[in-house]
């Protein structure tokens, strides 16, 4: 344990697994501002990196994206499907870093169920693009920081500790096993 973890009076770690794990990774990534989708993991090479808006996390933790076929994504998970996802909620709070495996599909089912009509943006046709892909990710692990009272709570408890000289933190993070 690192040495400003050692001065907390209360416990700030706490390790998630399975049902409970999925739960603080949907709550998580619903709650943030921006995803980024990393993949290119395990090739060797430099690893991609790329904004993209998750269009659903059920409550098995599986994160769903739809892509184009013809993207530079959809080519990088046909040769590695390995991928990280990387949220942030607030300045304070909502940190969620998570790594699974990525599955591209034409499930036009989950076409129909994940389709927004801002997404013509992208697809240009609308839910019947033939450029639609599905991105499944089933995670595999994970980490996540997060405060346990909310922002206000966890300033209140930054500002007195910074008064009196004392760590006084209402974080709490720990490790998130999904299978």
């Amino acid at each position: 344990m690192d040495s400003i973890n050692q001065q907390q009076p209360e416990d700030n770690l706490k390790d998630l697994q399975g049902s409970d794990a999925a739960q603080k990774m949907k709550e998580l990534a619903e709650r943030a501002d921006s995803c980024f989708f990393c993949s290119n993991i395990k090739t060797g090479l430099p690893f991609s990196t790329r904004p993209m808006s998750v269009l659903k996390v059920d409550d098995a933790g599986t994160f769903w994206f739809l892509s184009s076929n013809d993207s530079t994504k959809n080519a990088e998970l046909s040769h590695d499907p390995f991928v990280q996802l990387l949220f942030q909620g607030s300045s304070f709070s909502g940190f969620l870093n998570v790594y699974g495996i990525a599955e591209v599909s034409t499930d036009k089912a989950k076409i129909k169920e994940l389709w927004k009509p801002i997404l013509k943006t992208w697809f240009t046709e609308g839910e019947d693009d033939h450029r639609i892909t599905v991105i499944k990710v089933d995670p595999t692990d994970g980490y996540y920081w997060d405060n346990k009272h909310g922002n206000a709570i966890a300033f209140i408890k930054q500002a007195a500790g910074a008064v009196i000289g004392k760590t006084i933190d209402d974080s709490i993070e720990g490790k998130l096993e999904v299978e």
